[in-house]
């Protein structure tokens, strides 16, 4: 299995024996070292959820030989983070939500205060594309926060890091496939990070 222990993040241009660099991808797993997160009734906990699915993420990019390192919500590596993309991984309620549309499917943001916004966007856009076509869910716009465009992970990492935040879908509705089925949202997740790297100029 892939080594997902952390190491320290190297900018240059290449390897030491001259080959490119490989792409470093951050990956948060939202609240682990911290909290629980939501709490469903059978005890599955949000943050057994993000992480589990973040690993997975974890060794599908590693495999393609991307330098993955994986992250707590609130690692000391996030000060100042290079990275060519952080992705903090959550999931949504295990409650009972009237909602219209009803409280099924995912949602991405970037930071509302971002520095590279075109670059951002077009982040956003490639995990949206590839999450919609893997896992089939539908985007959920309406549940947009705030907590979500002013993460608190877009104020930490450096300015130059693109960065996002994926809400994998609501731990109610969405249960059987981002609780049972992690590896389908994993491969959502996988491939947009990969369509991003791939649009990056050589």
């Amino acid at each position: 299995a892939p080594t997902l222990t952390p190491t320290p993040t190297s900018f240059s241009a290449s390897q030491p024996d001259g080959r490119p660099r490989r792409p470093t991808i951050g990956l948060v797993a939202g609240h682990w070292g911290n909290d629980s997160g939501s709490v469903c009734p059978d005890g599955v906990t949000e943050q057994q959820t993000n992480l589990e699915i973040a690993k997975r993420v974890a060794e599908i990019l590693t495999a393609r030989d991307y330098h993955v390192d994986l992250l707590q919500e609130f690692d000391s590596r996030l000060n100042g983070y290079q990275a060519d993309v952080l992705l903090s991984i959550h999931a949504d309620s295990c409650d009972e939500i009237d909602a219209d549309p009803p409280a099924t499917g995912f949602k991405i943001a970037r930071s509302v205060a971002s520095a590279i916004p075109n670059t951002e966007d077009n982040l956003v856009n490639c995990l949206t594309d590839n999450y919609a076509s893997e896992t089939k869910l539908p985007f959920h716009a309406n549940s947009i926060t705030h907590d979500m465009t002013d993460y608190h992970s877009f104020r930490e990492v450096n300015l130059d890091t693109p960065a996002a935040i994926i809400e994998t879908g609501f731990l109610k509705l969405d249960y059987n496939m981002i609780v049972k089925q992690p590896d389908i949202p994993a491969r959502g997740i996988a491939d947009g990070i990969t369509c991003f790297i791939n649009s990056l100029p050589k």
